[in-house]
């Protein structure tokens, strides 16, 4: 189940690694592209949000919402680990001073976000956009709009042949259904 929490611990991870601060644009598609791996992996994402397309590529939708400012705020939520974007960037705002900080990720999740980095870490925000539209077939150009991506697409992406990814995002959606339930009570 997403959280906002959860999702300013994995932007948190990815902004110590990068010295604390960095491009929202980058930031986006380091955090799509740990979903996506923990997705081949493990066969669920790290943060759960939704994906979509939108013209400069794949984008977790309500990680944007949290990074625009575009959310009430939630004790512990976004705004308590993350600055406000400004010049295109974020920062972190709460002291992360280790990883051992991040209490809403696990090991195995740490282990595909550490990937991801090694991966795609010195990238430029306009190259890792430009490897986003060039190696993630489920992104689809909205033409200035934006699309939803969904699990059994990026599934497929990933390598799933189309009876096991159709399983896996049946699957998903039923654990957010249990979770969805179990979060109401």
């Amino acid at each position: 189940m997403f959280t906002e929490r959860k999702a300013a611990q994995i932007a948190a991870f990815f902004l110590l690694k990068r010295g604390g601060r960095m491009s929202h644009l980058k930031l986006m598609k380091l955090m799509y592209l740990a979903d996506r791996e923990a997705m081949r992996d493990y066969g669920f994402p790290i943060s759960d949000d939704c994906a979509v397309s939108m013209p400069h590529g794949p984008v977790l939708s309500r990680t944007l919402e949290c990074i625009d400012g575009n959310v009430e705020p939630v004790a512990g939520g976004w705004e308590s680990w993350i600055t406000d974007k400004a010049n295109h960037e974020v920062a972190l705002s709460h002291q992360v001073t280790s990883i051992d900080d991040l209490d809403e990720i696990s090991p195995a999740e740490i282990s595909v976000m550490e990937k991801v980095w090694q991966e795609f870490g010195h990238m430029t925000r306009w190259q890792i956009r430009d490897y986003t539209h060039d190696q993630c077939p489920e992104w689809q150009d909205p033409n200035g709009s934006s699309r939803p991506i969904s699990d059994q697409d990026i599934f497929r992406a990933v390598g799933y042949d189309t009876a096991t990814a159709k399983n896996l995002s049946a699957s998903l959606q039923e654990q957010r259904k249990l979770d969805q339930l179990f979060g109401s009570l």
